[in-house]
């Protein structure tokens, strides 16, 4: 089958999603856009019309926001609310813990539980199955690995079997992922060390709220069109977050401004 015709379905399967998306989403930038979000707004309403099925509300309201526009953006989190996907695996994305990118950096510190910058598939497995807990689902643990392999499939962009915290982002809102604008600004790993120990004004190792203040402030001036200063507490907020007590260490800050060198 093909994602075309998962579309006529009246429930969508875990497995299902994913070939949908993976499909719409050819230049697997992590989002649908342009070009891509046009064929499948055309598609999806010819894929209805097909199976005799009429477009939803949510799919008429999607369509109404996105049809007539051509610099539209929708993530994975836009897509599952208008999809007819199984229930257990849509909660993942309309969990209430994840709506601000507050939260998320929250959520990514407990389960990075070992700090090495990226979540494992054991503890992504973690991760959702709390998630469903929290919801009162319960579901086996079979079902619950076959999600973990189908969310790792579905968000680890450079394939290592493992998250980092700008792919796991992807469970955000588009609205909310603040560290899409921060893609642009990442700095490679020399000039993150010299950048650290500048704005570390009293060489203690870590960088507290003041300072990371100082430096936000600068490079939203050195990169006004990624960076938008009115946004300045959002960021902040968002990436004190990561802090240990209101202490920003360097690996943590890494994860936001420091590019990946291969």
């Amino acid at each position: 089958m093909t994602a075309e015709t998962h579309l006529q379905g009246v429930e969508i399967s875990a497995a299902q999603f994913f070939e949908i998306w993976h499909h719409y989403d050819s230049d697997g930038n992590g989002y649908m856009d342009g070009k891509e979000l046009q064929n499948f707004i055309q598609e999806l309403q010819q894929a209805r019309k097909k199976a005799g099925l009429d477009l939803t509300p949510e799919m008429k309201a999607f369509v109404d926001q996105y049809g007539k526009t051509t610099d539209g953006k929708i993530g994975i989190v836009e897509l599952a609310q208008i999809l007819p996907t199984e229930e257990n695996f849509l909660l993942f994305f309309r969990c209430q813990q994840l709506k601000s990118s507050e939260d998320f950096m929250q959520t990514w510190r407990k389960y990075d539980s070992d700090h090495s910058g990226f979540i494992d598939s054991e503890e992504l497995k973690s991760f959702l199955k709390d998630l469903l807990q929290k919801a009162n689902k319960q579901i086996e643990d079979s079902k619950l690995t076959e999600y973990t392999e189908i969310m790792l499939r579905m968000f680890d962009a450079n394939n290592d079997g493992k998250l980092e915290l700008t792919e796991l982002a992807r469970l955000l809102p588009v609205q909310e992922n603040f560290l899409i604008k921060f893609q642009g600004v990442k700095m490679c790993a020399k000039e993150f060390n010299k950048a650290f120990e500048m704005y570390d004004q009293d060489g203690n190792g870590y960088i507290d709220e003041n300072e990371l203040d100082a430096l936000l402030k600068d490079l939203c001036e050195k990169n006004k069109k990624e960076l938008d200063i009115n946004n300045l507490a959002t960021y902040k907020k968002s990436i004190m977050a990561l802090s240990d007590g209101g202490k920003l260490y360097r690996a943590e800050l890494a994860l936001i401004l420091c590019a990946e060198e291969n």
